[in-house]
């Protein structure tokens, strides 16, 4: 009676097969947790530049609404906030007149640009807002 040749190597196959599977599985994870806090890195930034720029309007309309002109706000090259660093905000004012009947109103538009870091560089991120005030 003959007995068949043992079999061998079979388990190291196996072995080897598992292990890598698990280490690309392992390198997926860790590429999966670095995308998702760039993500909420990025959104965290964007969030604050929003406010960044609502605070710039918000300063804009306090000077439009308490007499001032478009030049006061054009004067003002870029706000810094102290509570936002590294953001600037830039503001633009224009203003048109109409004639509606027998009044002329003015019309003031605001426009805020809120920006941090560099253009084209990896952590780069703004806002821009825009309203209209009418007086």
């Amino acid at each position: 009676m003959n007995m068949p040749a043992k079999q061998s190597g079979f388990g190291i196959v196996t072995a080897i097969f598992i292990l890598v599977v698990l280490g690309l599985l392992g390198g997926y994870m860790v590429r999966v947790s670095g995308v998702e806090h760039a993500t909420t890195t990025y959104t965290l930034q964007s969030t604050r530049a929003y406010q960044a720029a609502r605070a710039g309007l918000g300063w804009a309309i306090s000077k439009i609404s308490a007499g001032g002109s478009c030049a006061d706000v054009n004067a003002q090259t870029a706000l810094t906030l102290p509570d936002l660093t590294g953001f600037t905000v830039t503001l633009t004012c224009t203003l048109t007149t109409t004639i509606e009947g027998s009044t002329s109103p003015a019309i003031y538009q605001i426009n805020a640009l809120s920006q941090l870091g560099t253009y084209g560089s990896a952590d780069y991120v703004s806002r821009e807002l825009e309203v209209s005030i009418v007086k």
